[in-house]
């Protein structure tokens, strides 16, 4: 009898794709965003996790991810293929507050973000909020099931101050079905924005007639709240 050799049932990947769309994973540390990734990835994501040790204790707050055994250093990259001429790129980035500074450069061309939250760690979601409120990009919140107390969505968005066009999902990301559905809303909401952009968008006027209309409007502060207890 002859060895059994195992085909892959999945298509193969084209070696190129004509676009490609970027979409980051943000959040506060130990909320789910490697998983996410590898729940909804079609290729073997590149993780750039490491082991956690009693030195890093000192350094990142662990009270409240005790079991979490390692984290992201750098990034996780995942692919999803769309059709024959679209992937979207997935990019899990890190939680640590020590590397906050690579957000800005990964949220730089992406198409939108997917803000990953733990309902028991809200203000660990703030910085991603704000960062993404500034930079103008699109963003969905995932409330990630961590079981536990479950609050209405209305408090959720009223403790993290959302504007009531950006939407709030919940998610499993150990699920793929249920990350492929966080994915979906994000898509959805980026081109709902870009329409609504167009739409409203100045004609152009002629060169004779000057527009006064010069008015920037200011940065809404954030006025972040606590869930009740």
């Amino acid at each position: 009898m002859g060895n059994r050799v195992e085909v892959d049932p999945r298509p193969p990947l084209r070696a190129s794709a004509d676009n490609g769309l970027k979409i980051v994973i943000v959040g506060g540390f130990g909320v789910g965003k490697t998983t996410l990734v590898r729940s909804v990835s079609e290729i073997r994501p590149l993780s750039t996790e490491e082991t956690m040790t009693r030195a890093g204790e000192s350094v990142d707050d662990v009270s409240a991810v005790r079991d979490k055994k390692a984290t992201t250093v750098a990034f996780d990259f995942g692919r999803i293929t769309l059709d024959a001429h679209n992937v979207l790129y997935l990019f899990g980035a890190p939680g640590q507050e020590r590397f906050w500074f690579l957000w800005d450069r990964l949220f730089a061309g992406a198409l939108g973000a997917v803000v990953l939250v733990d309902t028991r760690r809200l203000d660990d979601s703030w910085y991603a909020i704000d960062r993404l409120e500034q930079h103008g990009t699109p963003f969905v919140v995932a409330r990630n099931d961590f079981g536990g107390q479950d609050f209405a969505p209305q408090a959720i968005r009223d403790a993290l101050d959302l504007d009531p066009d950006v939407p709030l999902v919940h998610c499993d990301a150990r699920a793929r079905n249920s990350s492929k559905r966080v994915l979906i809303a994000l898509v959805e909401h980026a081109k709902h924005r870009y329409r609504r952009a167009q739409s409203q968008s100045p004609k152009p006027t002629p060169t004779h007639v000057h527009s006064h209309d010069g008015q920037v409007p200011a940065h809404r502060n954030a006025h972040h709240k606590e869930l009740p207890r």
